[in-house]
């Protein structure tokens, strides 16, 4: 569906200001400032902590009772926040975030005559989710005639054309009508068939199931997506078995206003801050919990505002009969490792590997979180088994072997590593970051020097602006004795990367070649300057400060390496 346009209307319609004024009252600052400071750390359980101790002092304070409802919902809180939102609605407030809470909770209990009573009564959240909130509560009520009226308004508004054909459709095959939906779905000769997310292409597909018609719901999958989902592809793969497929996309009113919130959801994603998707996903979780999308939506987000504890409750609710459900433990796994659980997320993906094993993304990932935790040998067994699922190694797939080339080299199995690495490259030639890594450890190594040179060259062409490879580029001509063509890639490296320990201690080395000892000297107090304890880093600070007492020349006698050599005009 086109949902660009319309999902930054929708954002700035739900947009929730955040007064400084009203909440001032004697002794209720510090509450109200740390409440505020929360909410843009999108720390939710801290705001809603604070809101509610701010409320104690200040009960009617229409501007605190918002932002408690929004940090409620976005902790998926609905008990908390239904009773906050009827209490603004009841002092006569009009607050988008309140109605919509409102409207989702009469919408969970059935309640259709509700709906369409306060939305008369301007009970508004916004054209859109008005209009379609409008409609599936006349299908809740059974008065047909009124809700396809009511889709076709929103069908009519410009701009939001699909979202009122996408929703009549899904009502009509609600109500057994997949004729019509399938009508609808394909275009009937008018203005083509719609543009469906990946969502509406299954419901699609399920709808041409009903009409028995098999074939035709499996071409629909594969002549839309070239590549899929491994949730997508289970759903192809049992349509073309034959199996059996109830249409379940929306079977009730409830389910529909779920649908509504998720549509928004999906419009807003990418288009607004995420703290507004974050709030229809929510609600579309609310009102149907078993919305494998909504909690893949909600999780997602939660990760993009750094709520990684949140995010790994959502995907634990992912059942472990769903075809989503390793995407999900995927999801969890980068959620621990980015709130500082490495631990833990490898455990979640080797119990994966254990239980989805013909799946080479899942060791994959684990061997990725193993490299990431520097634990190489353990990473290449998870490598080994990814690429041992491969049938023939796919152009695509070049970032496996990459991979694996790594903690290859982190064990000092040269041979291993260089053959992963070439592989890589016969499948992705000239891929920028493997003939960097690749020509740079062959410098390290001092073999196939001019090689490494010409892989170095063809990697800068590729990513001109990447400090680390115009670093890569001046040390292996420092390498070669070509010092001063060396110190115009070495500065340049770190202008693109000024305070990388390793290109900095690179840039003394140089200045120190080409007899700019004071620079040199300078260089390398910076790069010391940039190590810290917790970070891992390829810098030596005890060589570093061993240069600063008695010179690169000296340093490199001590270690029995080559002394520094200029080299001849022929290069």
């Amino acid at each position: 569906m086109q949902v660009r346009r319309f999902g930054r209307v929708v954002a700035i319609a739900l947009a929730i200001a955040l007064p400084l004024d009203g909440a001032r009252a004697e002794g209720n600052a510090g509450a109200y400032l740390a409440a505020r400071h929360a909410t843009f750390a999108s720390d939710f359980a801290a705001a809603a902590d604070y809101y509610t101790r701010a409320l104690l002092r200040d009960p009617g304070n229409l501007s605190l009772l918002e932002n408690a409802v929004t940090a409620f919902v976005a902790l998926g809180d609905f008990e908390r926040a239904i009773p906050i939102a009827r209490r603004m609605m009841q002092s006569g407030a009009n607050s988008q975030i309140a109605n919509l809470v409102l409207l989702s909770e009469a919408a969970q209990n059935g309640d259709w005559d509700r709906i369409v009573a306060d939305l008369a009564a301007g009970q508004t959240v916004g054209p859109l989710y008005d209009g379609l909130a409008r409609a599936w509560a006349y299908v809740g009520l059974g008065r047909m005639g009124e809700a396809l009226a009511a889709f076709d308004e929103v069908a009519g508004t410009q701009g939001v054309q699909a979202f009122g054909l996408y929703h009549k459709a899904l009502a009509l095959a609600a109500v057994g009508d997949f004729e019509g939906a399938d009508r609808i779905l394909s275009g009937d000769g008018e203005g083509g068939p719609l543009r469906l997310s990946r969502r509406g292409v299954m419901t699609h597909a399920n709808i041409l199931v009903q009409l028995d018609r098999r074939e035709d719901a499996v071409a629909l999958i594969d002549e839309t997506w070239t590549v899929i989902d491994a949730e997508l592809q289970a759903f192809r793969d049992a349509l073309a078995a034959g199996e059996a497929a109830p249409f379940v996309s929306v079977t009730s009113a409830r389910e529909g206003m779920a649908e509504i919130a998720f549509t928004i959801a999906g419009a807003l994603s990418g288009e607004a801050a995420d703290g507004f998707t974050l709030v229809y996903a929510r609600v579309a979780q609310y009102l149907r919990p078993d919305h494998i999308d909504a909690l893949m939506l909600t999780a997602g987000t939660l990760e993009n505002l750094g709520r990684f504890e949140l995010a790994t409750s959502v995907y634990d609710k992912v059942p472990a009969g769903s075809p989503a459900y390793h995407v999900a433990e995927l999801g969890r796994a980068e959620a621990l490792v980015n709130s500082g659980n490495p631990e833990a997320a490898i455990e979640v993906l080797r119990q994966l590997a254990r239980s989805h094993s013909d799946i080479p993304v899942v060791h994959v990932t684990l061997g990725d979180t193993l490299r990431r935790d520097e634990r190489f040998a353990e990473a290449t067994a998870a490598y080994d088994t990814a690429i041992g699922l491969l049938d023939t190694p796919q152009e695509n797939q070049w970032p496996v072997f990459f991979a694996r080339g790594i903690t290859h080299e982190r064990q000092d199995r040269w041979p291993e590593a260089e053959a992963d690495f070439r592989k890589a490259l016969e499948l992705r030639p000239d891929q920028p970051q493997v003939l960097n890594y690749l020509g740079y450890t062959m410098v390290e190594l001092q073999i196939n020097l001019d090689e490494a040179l010409d892989m170095i060259e063809r990697a800068v062409v590729g990513e001109p602006e990447s400090g680390y490879i115009v670093d890569s580029l001046g040390w292996v001509l420092y390498r070669l004795g070509r010092y001063d063509e060396a110190l115009i890639h070495m500065e340049r490296a770190v202008e693109l990367m000024p305070i990388d320990p390793v290109i900095n201690d690179h840039l003394g080395d140089v200045y120190w070649a080409v007899g700019r000892t004071r620079e040199a000297e300078f260089q390398w107090h910076r790069a010391l300057s940039f190590i810290t304890p917790d970070e891992s880093t390829d810098a030596d600070p005890e060589r570093i400060r061993r240069k600063l007492e008695v010179g690169l020349d000296a340093v490199l006698a001590e270690e029995g390496a080559p002394p520094l050599h200029m080299a001849n005009d022929g290069g």
